[in-house]
């Protein structure tokens, strides 16, 4: 028994070693309370926000070196529906379940979207470092201007989409909340052109290209899931400078009523941290948190996207894949609990009902109001 303990122990400090380099919060104050806590096994709810934190990012570096392969086989062998579980009596059979789930990214230009993409494309679909999403430090001006839709599993049986979107502005966000609630009631497709009211400087030339390059005989997708990507560096450096805007635009756009079609609230993904000390991006992470209202360890994830050479982060950085694979596989979850009933002959019949209903409204309230202006004209006359 003694040996098997013992060989546990040094199976344990082996991989803790060799995750060491990539596992930068172990460098932060109190992180020995953090250790404690492994053995004394306390209540989390009674833990400080930056206990939790810690506790929440060893975890994902316990699971990573095994967890990753074994979501990867997951996500590989998933089709749309398969994470649906039975409520309401209802039958799988009776739900309304796309070919594939959609989940789509957004947020504010430079938060890494695109990055986001091609990590995805270089942990799931084993890409290397061959670049599938154009980034903003890319040569062409159009392609960001574009919902691009992304296979990343990079195979025809794929069960899963991710839209890549064009980034919003901090000074329009009225009209990106508004683009934003369109995408989310009417649904997305691949080369979907996000014209907006700044773009006018483009000249109709230009426009006219981006018009060419759109076209509407793409599958139009309902959207199932949504990511929201913050760039963390951005947002506390903004706050300590004074400067709230970039804090209080990604609560406005998280907090969006247009998310209201999901089950539960956007995935949160957190970049850019490495260009943050140790300190402050655990402090950025309970800011940002703490600002939108939500837990600082469910349902968000810090993701590195480029290591310091400008390389993909997969090969580098387990803990990063593994965070990101699990932030897809929670989306697929909530996906699959976001499919409404197939519609039935009843629901049709009503709808149809409804709609008479309102035309004939519509009719008569049109002919009362001519009538009452005739009935007007007639009492003048006398």
């Amino acid at each position: 028994m003694k040996t098997k303990l013992c060989s546990s122990d040094e199976q344990e400090y082996e991989l803790s070693s060799a995750l060491a380099p990539y596992c930068w919060w172990r460098s932060a104050a109190k992180f020995d309370e953090c250790v404690k806590l492994k053995v004394d096994l306390p209540n989390v709810s009674g833990l400080t926000p930056r206990l939790r934190v810690l506790r929440e990012l060893e975890r994902l570096a316990l699971v990573a070196p095994e967890g990753l392969h074994e979501l990867h086989h997951k996500l590989l062998k998933y089709r749309s529906g398969d994470f649906w579980m039975p409520t309401g009596g209802i039958s799988k059979e009776m739900m309304e379940i796309p070919p594939a789930a959609t989940i789509l990214l957004v947020g504010f230009s430079g938060s890494g979207k695109s990055s986001l993409v091609n990590l995805m494309y270089c942990v799931l679909g084993r890409s290397g470092l061959v670049p599938f999403a154009q980034t903003a430090s890319g040569t062409s001006n159009y392609t960001s201007m574009f919902l691009e839709e992304h296979n990343v599993l990079r195979s025809l049986r794929s069960g899963f989409c991710v839209y890549d979107s064009r980034g919003f502005a901090y000074d329009h966000l009225s009209e990106s909340l508004e683009e934003l609630s369109s995408w989310m009631n009417d649904g997305v497709h691949h080369n979907q052109l996000c014209l907006r009211s700044n773009d006018y400087l483009l000249g109709k030339d230009n426009v006219d290209i981006l018009m060419s390059k759109s076209s509407s005989k793409f599958v139009r997708r309902r959207v199932n899931c949504a990511m929201v990507v913050v760039n963390i560096a951005e947002i506390y450096k903004a706050f300590k400078a004074g400067d709230l805007k970039p804090l209080e635009a990604t609560r406005e756009l998280y907090l969006s009523s247009a998310f209201k079609r999901c089950t539960e609230n956007p995935i949160l993904i957190l970049t850019h941290g490495d260009l943050l000390s140790t300190e402050e991006r655990i402090e950025g992470r309970i800011l940002i948190c703490e600002c939108l209202g939500i837990s600082e360890i469910t349902g968000v994830y810090d993701v590195v996207c480029l290591t310091e050479y400008g390389f993909l982060a997969e090969e580098s950085d387990p803990v990063s894949a593994y965070a990101l694979t699990e932030a897809v596989y929670r989306a697929l979850l909530i996906s699959d609990r976001s499919h409404p009933p197939k519609r039935s002959i009843l629901d049709w019949t009503m709808l149809v009902l409804s709609w008479l209903l309102f035309f004939l409204s519509a009719f008569f309230a049109f002919l009362a109001e001519i009538f009452s202006k005739l009935g007007r004209r007639d009492k003048h006359r006398w």
